[in-house]
């Protein structure tokens, strides 16, 4: 298949004020997956009496997610399969700025938490962590070597912040659940919400899906064991060091990310790597189709499997 696109007239997803830029690599990926997609895909609308699937299009940081999904959705109607594009990034319980404060209330609360239970709190620990917080810089592995008692304090936040990034605690899962189920059983209309970055950014569009035939989510968390009902997760895999060079030349004109930044995203690839087996295509940043085993030896690859 081999379409003439006019990347501006794609329709892209549909959280607000999201900005997506499709380029060649992203085509090339699209192009790549297409294929096996509609092949696992045949058997899925065949068994389903409305003639629907479900397809997610997940992965970490800067893997073209929503790009690809889009391509994916704009090739599948050129098919005659309708498609539309829902990002999951509306679906978090707070807005961003809310939830990066919450991300970070976790990780501070849990690792003071974790220094008084191994007994090594006190007032001049205290208020030196009180500096570091305002500099934004107490979740930097760096400060152990002037404070050893860092170690305790950011293994436990992390700890923390583990039990908190991509769990019910901090996203609906419910909500995007109900959706998926409407979706397969037949709904006609169903109303999906929208979510800016200001409190006054909520709201739900009533979206038609009577032509509709495949639902494709784009978002980190498309793999995850709190989500039901996926027929076909595709997973967009960069290693951490292609991440890390991605976040480098995104931030060139900011710097490098916090140290929190880092951190979070550290476990949101630990997190994708964890659920990486329930994958039914995993397509690495080199545009490549991996099975699972090749997956594992690239992102550990001087573990023995």
């Amino acid at each position: 298949m081999d379409l003439q696109i006019d990347t501006d007239s794609i329709p892209t997803g549909d959280m607000p004020g999201d900005k997506v830029a499709i380029g060649p690599d992203h085509i090339k990926k699209a192009k790549l997956i297409l294929p096996k997609l509609v092949e696992l895909l045949g058997p899925v609308l065949k068994d389903n009496p409305f003639q629907r699937a479900v397809v997610s299009v997940y992965g970490g940081s800067g893997v073209g997610k929503s790009e690809i999904a889009s391509l994916l959705s704009y090739y599948l109607n050129a098919l005659g399969l309708g498609s539309y594009t829902l990002s999951g990034d509306n679906y978090p319980h707070r807005i961003p700025k809310y939830n990066d404060a919450e991300r970070l209330r976790i990780f501070r609360q849990n690792g003071v938490r974790g220094l008084i239970s191994k007994g090594v709190y006190n007032r001049e620990i205290g208020e030196t962590l009180k500096e570091l917080q305002l500099k934004g810089c107490d979740a930097d592995p760096a400060n152990i070597k002037d404070h050893p008692w860092m170690s305790v304090y950011l293994d436990a936040g992390a700890c923390g912040l583990k039990d908190y990034l991509g769990s019910e605690k901090e996203i609906d899962f419910k909500e995007l659940n109900g959706i998926i189920s409407q979706f397969k059983n037949g709904a006609d209309k169903i109303y999906l919400k929208r979510m800016g970055r200001e409190e006054h950014e909520l709201w739900y569009d009533l979206v038609d899906f009577g032509n509709v035939n495949v639902l494709i989510i784009e978002w980190t968390h498309g793999n995850s064991y709190y989500l039901r009902g996926i027929d076909v997760p595709v997973m967009l895999n960069s290693t951490p060091k292609e991440t890390l060079e991605h976040r480098r030349k995104r931030n060139r004109d900011g710097g490098v990310d916090s140290p929190f930044t880092t951190l979070v995203l550290s476990i949101e690839q630990d997190l994708l790597v964890s659920q990486a087996k329930r994958a039914k295509l995993i397509v690495s940043k080199s545009c490549e189709i991996l099975s699972y085993e090749e997956f594992l030896k690239v992102m550990m690859p001087d573990s023995e499997q």
